[in-house]
């Protein structure tokens, strides 16, 4: 059934009105986003020259009592929505953008209008104008993607999911939200794994946020909460028994050579150095060996690696694969998660532990020497899930539920495509 004009304007007026009750423009706050030189903030930093950490323009935790109360009004100008019929699907056959005139353009103007991303002046043309270009990237911004404007597959995919499962996700994680707001204490690191996303937060604000690489759907990131308690420069790297048994042993069967040419060692559960040609890579004997990789700009935690106590033995690191901090999708780890321009994070972390100022730190890395540095202050470290959060008036953040979390299959956009 198609949404009716009065709806969508009924709907819209809804969402403006609770937005302007709250004291505050949904477009203005979008606004600063799109404008903010942090744009990693909200769309993840998917262009990789901009992404990097530093200080951002929104300093407002994704946890924490402002983003419950923002996400409890969310659900609110969400359930109005959907009393009202929701939104039309918008037809997803064509690649709409900037300049273009197409009947299409109609139904789109619609759905942006009902999630109050274009104001209800901009009017029914079948023009692709600057206003739909500017509340396009509004929405995109809001979900995680590339802010260009461009009407490409998961901008479809994220607009055509039912305002009826957007209002579940958002209860579902409100209450993830409850559960952890104002108990993460002054100082912490806080992974969000749909975002792929890091913050550093003291005294309840952002003072870093990081592009992130989280596990694959089947390799997860799993919930962590602990402490930062050592930072190894020029780490070894020691690989697990999963990406020995599902990487390098398939590796080596084909390439006797791989282990040698990626400046890994094998060791035998005595401590003696084996060769690998001595070994029988057909069987599984292999995974009793221990795997290490020398320091140096080939190793896969390339030059630093941030340890905390963890049941299933996971950790952050830098990486000397940087481009994948610039795709769109960054769920490409075996769980463990990549930090982007991580030794801002690390300087932060080593803050109070004496000599170790930023300078120390670059000379330490430099050195190519392994040297593992005790954290003075334990930092808390969480990885949490949260795929739909508020951070402010009319600003509703949504990110693909990556692994299945959510209870509804149109969540997990990307396994979808």
């Amino acid at each position: 059934m198609r949404t009716s004009r009065r709806f969508f304007l009924s709907g819209a007026s809804a969402l403006a009105a609770t937005m302007l009750a709250s004291g505050a423009s949904a477009q203005d706050v979008i606004g600063d986003i799109l404008k903010s030189s942090g744009r990693g903030n909200w769309d993840d930093q998917f262009d990789a020259r901009a992404s990097q950490g530093g200080k951002v323009a929104s300093t407002l935790p994704i946890v924490s009592p402002q983003t419950v109360s923002f996400t409890e009004q969310a659900i609110a100008q969400y359930q109005n929505i959907v009393a009202q019929g929701g939104w039309e699907p918008v037809p997803d056959t064509k690649k709409l953008q900037l300049g273009v005139i197409d009947p299409d353009v109609v139904p789109l103007r619609r759905r942006l209008m009902v999630s109050g991303d274009l104001a209800q002046s901009a009017g029914l043309s079948e023009a692709f104008d600057s206003y739909v270009d500017a509340a396009v990237k509004r929405f995109q911004a809001r979900h995680g993607l590339p802010s260009d404007g461009t009407l490409g597959q998961y901008t479809y995919a994220a607009m055509n999911v039912s305002a009826q499962v957007r209002l579940g996700q958002l209860q579902t994680n409100l209450q993830r939200l409850h559960e952890r707001a104002g108990t993460l204490g002054n100082r912490y690191v806080l992974v969000d794994i749909p975002g792929a996303q890091i913050e550093a937060v003291e005294n309840d604000r952002v003072v870093l946020r990081h592009t992130a690489v989280v596990g694959k759907i089947d390799r997860q990131t799993p919930i962590v909460d602990s402490k930062i308690n050592e930072i190894i420069v020029n780490p070894y790297w020691n690989a697990p028994v999963s990406i020995v048994r599902k990487d390098i042993i398939p590796l080596m069967r084909k390439d006797p050579n791989y282990l040698k040419d990626s400046k890994i060692r094998l060791f035998a559960p005595d401590g003696s150095e084996v060769d690998p040609l001595n070994v029988d890579w057909s069987t599984d004997d292999a995974e009793k060996y221990r795997f290490r990789q020398d320091p140096g700009a080939g190793n896969a935690m390339a030059s630093v690696k941030i340890n905390f106590p963890s049941p299933d033995g996971v950790y952050m690191h830098d990486t000397p694969q940087q481009s994948l901090f610039g795709k769109m999708m960054r769920f490409d780890s075996s769980g463990c998660v990549r930090v982007q321009n991580v030794r801002d994070l690390v300087t932060w972390i080593l803050r109070d532990t004496p000599g170790w100022n930023r300078q120390h730190f670059e000379a330490a890395i430099k050195s190519g020497e392994n040297i593992p540095v005790q954290v003075n202050n334990p930092v808390p470290v969480y990885f949490l899930y949260i795929s739909a959060w508020s951070t402010g008036p009319g600003v509703v953040q949504f990110r693909d539920d990556i692994y299945g979390l959510d209870g509804a299959n149109e969540l997990q956009i990307t396994s979808a495509l």
